[in-house]
């Protein structure tokens, strides 16, 4: 791939996150969302392309794309699956379980959340009594890749659990869906989200949810809100592949073309062993440096990862953060509470060659005294 040479800088951020030259060239003509050639050849062929990334099983499950930020297909998601007669148990260890249990809550749904710390990941056992004890709950919902702290999250393990105990799935797979492998017919989820800007590298402006055909047909009149009705979105989409309300166009065309160049990549597990070693590389590197990750390897995904400050009194981030951004990377402030931490994200248009430019040019801000 092509490095963004025209760009003053990566974005080493989970999302948005850099992408190509000819992703965002796709952005340079116009669309009118009546024609075939859109909604057909564009729409269509993206939410075709999306269930057969996710499964083998591509006539049990659809695709739904819905406007706005990944947040906003996580709302609509829970809005619609959970509805005003189910109970969702929320399974949180960062902020973005946090965000969910917030969204039943605003929402008026009946919900149970267990949060499990920022520093654990979500134990299955625990789930496994908490499904045992309480007969309400009816969906369970969690994060796969929490990018609070770059937490990845036991994934088949609870998908195993919430099966067993006849439970919906609910999994945010915003940070890591197109940069995993997974099935999530193996799996059992019923619902899964991720957004345009992560790991198939499009830009921000539409979230879209892969989900089991049959719970989704049977979510009609479920959600409290008008605009992020799910399942009003899917029926509407569905036969022509029109959206109910004006279409981020230029945005889908970027998408259609990240798909592309996914197919090109290799597929999944080629674009998973690409950030697998920018985050081995980041990591080891960053170790010889003197610096602490925050969560052992068991424990970390390959999309972002969390350090300590240094235990220099006179570390300070925003020194640091401008004079890396000053020789071309972009990094993201920490998101927990117990500990001082900066993140750095594997994850986008950027590759090995730039992660070993990264360790030197942050030796380089060690030396000068940045850090």
């Amino acid at each position: 791939m092509e490095q963004n040479l025209e760009n003053p800088y990566l974005l080493l951020t989970p999302g948005p996150l850099s992408t190509s030259r000819t992703v965002r060239a796709a952005m340079g003509r116009d669309w009118c969302t009546w024609d075939k050639d859109y909604n057909t050849d564009v729409v269509q062929s993206i939410r075709k392309q999306l269930v057969e990334l996710s499964t083998i099983d591509v006539d049990n499950y659809t695709a739904v794309l819905m406007q706005g930020s990944g947040t906003f297909a996580v709302e609509a998601t829970i809005g619609t699956a959970v509805g005003m007669h189910g109970c969702v148990l929320i399974l949180v260890n960062g902020a973005y379980g946090d965000r969910m249990a917030k969204i039943a809550k605003q929402a008026g749904l009946s919900h149970v959340v267990y949060d499990f710390g920022e520093l654990n990941p979500v134990d299955p056992s625990q789930v496994h009594r908490m499904l045992e004890a309480d007969a309400r709950i009816t969906h369970v919902a969690m994060v796969h890749g929490e990018t609070t702290t770059g937490m990845l999250n036991p994934l088949a393990l609870v998908a195993q659990v919430v099966k067993a105990q006849g439970r919906k799935f609910i999994v945010d797979a915003m940070s890591t869906f197109g940069g995993i492998p997974m099935d999530v017919s193996a799996l059992n989820i019923d619902f899964l989200v991720s957004s345009a800007n992560k790991c198939i590298q499009g830009v921000p402006g539409f979230g879209f949810v892969i989900a089991k055909r049959v719970e989704l047909e049977a979510c009609k009149d479920f959600s409290p809100s008008l605009s992020l009705d799910l399942y009003a979105q899917w029926a509407e989409m569905e036969p022509t592949g029109k959206w109910r309300f004006t279409s981020p166009t230029h945005v889908v065309r970027a998408f259609q073309q990240a798909l592309l160049e996914l197919r090109e990549e290799g597929g999944i597990q080629a674009r998973y062993a690409r950030y697998s070693e920018n985050h081995r590389i980041l990591a080891e590197g960053m170790q010889r440096l003197g610096f602490q990750l925050l969560l052992p390897s068991a424990m970390r995904s390959v999309m972002i990862t969390s350090f300590l400050y240094p235990a220099d009194a006179h570390f300070d981030f925003a020194r640091f953060y401008q004079a890396l951004k000053a020789r071309g990377f972009v990094i993201y402030p920490g998101k927990i509470g117990a500990h001082e931490t900066f993140r750095i994200g594997t994850i986008g248009d950027v590759h090995p060659q730039d992660f070993t430019r990264l360790v030197q040019m942050i030796g380089e801000v060690q030396r000068l005294g940045y850090c």
